[in-house]
């Protein structure tokens, strides 16, 4: 029986893997992507807009080169249309999708299926002229009410940062076209966008999210009114607004929203058209990838675009080497949590290379690079993979005083304090999460890991220092 228009196109598997095929997806051109479609399995446009969710004419017009596809929820319906594995969604810039990821049993039996993550990385709302998919917009809906962050925002302590988190997760569901008072003020939302970073960085994540309900509208205002180069840089400032957003929304393991942002963090970079922008994203879709617990894709997806970055950037500057290097460190945490040890070791090195051109630490492009950041990141590795003497021996060689943000000194306090209790060491675990508290009091009272840390020091310490945990368990809420 002839094929009918509404059946699925089938594409032949060696397509995804012809080099020219490849290379249309890594340059996203679909109206090259198209043709072979048409030529390989000779799918006609109105099956192909079928497949995809477009009309015969939207396909026409990519196709005669009128049209260019830019948004990244198009991207994704195309690639679910077409049953693209997972090596062609890669190169796309999308996440695999959830039956092409499985997470080993610790048993070892057969992997588990992985938690399906990837459609709130790749929700969101159509541009204009595209037509919204149903389906896309029921999953959008379950984020929005994701139970676990639901359930998390339940918990409104007095100094912690749940309150303005209901707030933040409105503005980041709200229509990207819905309207903003006011003529938009480039100056002004470049300080607003400093200040949420700066923020941020130094751990008041309730103060972050405060800010950034009326930033992320006011971004998008000025995305949409201006022209030129200030719409490019508009596009660049809502990417590190959106940054901000899923970095505080993965600190407290609202893991659904924090896609969204990821997401719309890394379309906007893309169309800011500055490859720092897209490899400062890159770092967050790296982040949010992990936290789900893909760190194989994660590791993938920080070593392709780092290798990208180095390509197009080919004179370094303090900015590029900062961004390359703090892509590398992501990979590399990515690949110590896949318990694979070489990758991790060469990503280390090979960003310990660029701190030493860098020279010292600073905070270019808000990534805290350079040598100390990246001795801070070898004690993660060696506790992600359960070397507890090696990272307690890497943490005595880090000099606080050249790390630039309180966020990164926090961290540094709390891995070391994991590192000691993989060792059994209780006391100084203690101790090293007193030091992060009186330094990030909201680092360490609103973090879930942080909590976890505390019940399994307290389950296991000796009596002598039981009180003690005890003591600052209840100081941080924990016990409640």
């Amino acid at each position: 029986m002839a094929d009918r228009i509404t059946d699925p196109v089938d594409v032949p598997a060696s397509l995804w893997q012809r080099p020219d095929t490849i290379e249309v997806l890594r340059s996203r051109d679909m109206r090259r992507l198209f043709h072979l479609l048409r030529q390989y399995a000779g799918a006609s446009q109105t099956r192909l807009g079928i497949a995809c969710g477009l009309t015969q004419g939207k396909v026409s017009a990519i196709m005669s080169g009128s049209y260019q596809v830019r948004h990244l929820d198009v991207f994704a319906r195309i690639a679910d249309g077409l049953g693209m594995p997972a090596q062609a969604r890669l190169a796309l810039g999308l996440a695999p999708a959830p039956g092409d990821l499985a997470i080993p049993s610790r048993d070892g039996h057969e992997p588990e299926p992985a938690w399906p993550v990837t459609d709130a990385l790749i929700v969101g709302f159509p541009g204009p002229d595209e037509a919204e998919d149903p389906v896309r917009r029921r999953t959008f809906t379950r984020l929005a009410g994701a139970s676990l962050f639901g359930a998390f925002l339940a918990d409104k302590t007095a100094d912690g940062p749940h309150g303005p988190a209901e707030t933040l997760a409105a503005a980041l569901t709200a229509p990207e076209n819905a309207s903003s008072a006011g003529a938009p003020d480039l100056p002004a939302l470049n300080q607003a966008v400093a200040t949420a970073k700066q923020t941020y960085q130094a751990c008041k994540y309730s103060e972050a999210m405060s800010q950034l309900p009326a930033l992320l509208p006011a971004l998008q205002a000025a995305c949409d009114s201006f022209d030129g180069d200030a719409r490019l840089r508009a596009h660049a400032l809502s990417a590190d607004a959106y940054h901000v957003a899923a970095s505080v929304l993965l600190k407290l393991d609202g893991h659904g929203l924090a896609w969204l942002a990821a997401d719309r963090s890394m379309r906007a970079a893309s169309l800011s058209e500055d490859p720092l922008a897209v490899g400062s994203s890159a770092r967050i879709v790296t982040h949010a990838l992990m936290a789900d617990g893909h760190f194989t894709a994660a590791t993938t997806t920080a070593s392709r675009y780092g290798e990208r970055l180095a390509a197009e950037m080919r004179k370094p500057t303090p900015d590029s080497l900062s961004v390359y290097g703090s892509l590398l460190l992501r990979g590399a945490v990515a690949a110590g949590q896949a318990e694979d040890r070489d990758a991790s070791t060469a990503m280390l090195d090979e960003a310990a290379r660029a701190g030493s051109r860098l020279g010292s630490d600073y905070n270019h492009r808000w990534t805290a690079f350079g040598p100390a950041n990246v001795l801070l990141h070898r004690v993660n590795v060696a506790v992600r993979l359960g070397d507890a003497g090696a990272a307690v021996n890497h943490a005595r060689n880090v000099n606080l005083d050249l790390l630039p943000i309180t966020e990164r000194k926090a961290s540094f306090f709390i891995d070391t304090a994991q590192a000691f209790a993989q060792w059994g060491k209780h006391e100084k675990a203690y101790q090293a999460l007193r030091a992060a508290d009186q330094l990030a009091p909201q680092e360490v009272r609103s973090r879930p890991a942080v909590r976890h840390l505390v019940s399994d020091l307290l389950a296991t310490a000796p009596p002598t220092v039981r009180p003690h945990l005890r003591e600052f368990a209840d100081h941080i809420g924990a016990l409640a």
